[in-house]
């Protein structure tokens, strides 16, 4: 349960409520009501209100008057649409980025993969936990994110980022008990070689590799 411990800004409540959507904290379909997080945060619930309608226009609540906001329902259709479109956005992201990135980015990409490989492997020993998942959400965004910084189209940059939030939010309750952990492991480890190779080709191989275990079906990821 959600305890608020230090009065938060509108952009800080946007953020935290984000990570409760996207864990399973709330059920697929679950109608949140602002009156209910109101206390949680501190503020109004005009506030909240406010924040829940930009989550919404991030795909991440449904809204229908006279009906309010839901989390949105899991769906295999939805989890393969936005699986394909990191697929394109990250193979593309990240072969710009392999030919545009100088030493500081490289730099930064190791950082990234070092912080996100160690919590894998703690992950691989630790009972699942709402804390461990969103942690270990955090680190995969923040390597995948460096991963395609150096491609120098913002627009595709900002979109990832709302498609990655969706993607986690349909991958996450199956993502629970961490069991492709192994897999991710060696899969981050194959892309930065690769990147830090400067090898697109091979990039572009192993980030379509990696994401396209997250298809709903094993048919359509052959």
């Amino acid at each position: 349960m959600f305890v608020i411990t230090v009065k938060m800004d509108v952009v800080e409540i946007f953020k935290n409520l984000r990570d409760r959507l996207v864990s399973s904290e709330f059920a697929s379909q679950q109608r949140i009501r602002a009156e209910d997080l109101r206390a949680d945060y501190g503020v109004s619930a005009s506030t909240i209100r406010e924040v829940m309608f930009r989550l919404s226009t991030h795909g991440l609540l449904d809204f229908q008057e006279q009906r309010g906001f839901r989390k949105p329902e899991l769906s295999p259709e939805l989890q393969n649409e936005l699986t394909y479109f990191r697929i394109l956005l990250e193979c593309e992201g990240a072969v710009l980025s392999v030919r545009n990135g100088d030493i500081a980015w490289e730099a930064r990409l190791s950082a990234a993969h070092y912080a996100l490989s160690h919590i894998e492997k703690r992950a691989k020993d630790h009972e699942p936990s709402t804390e461990l998942l969103l942690l270990w959400t955090h680190a995969e965004l923040d390597f995948h994110q460096t991963l395609i910084d150096a491609c120098r189209n913002e627009i595709l940059k900002q979109t990832h980022e709302t498609v990655f939030f969706r993607h986690r939010q349909q991958m996450n309750t199956e993502d629970r008990d961490f069991h492709k952990v192994s897999q991710n492991i060696h899969h981050h480890k194959q892309i930065v070689d690769a990147a830090l190779e400067k090898n697109e080709e091979l990039v572009r191989k192993y980030v379509k590799h990696h994401l396209v275990q997250n298809l709903a079906t094993v048919e359509l990821a052959q």
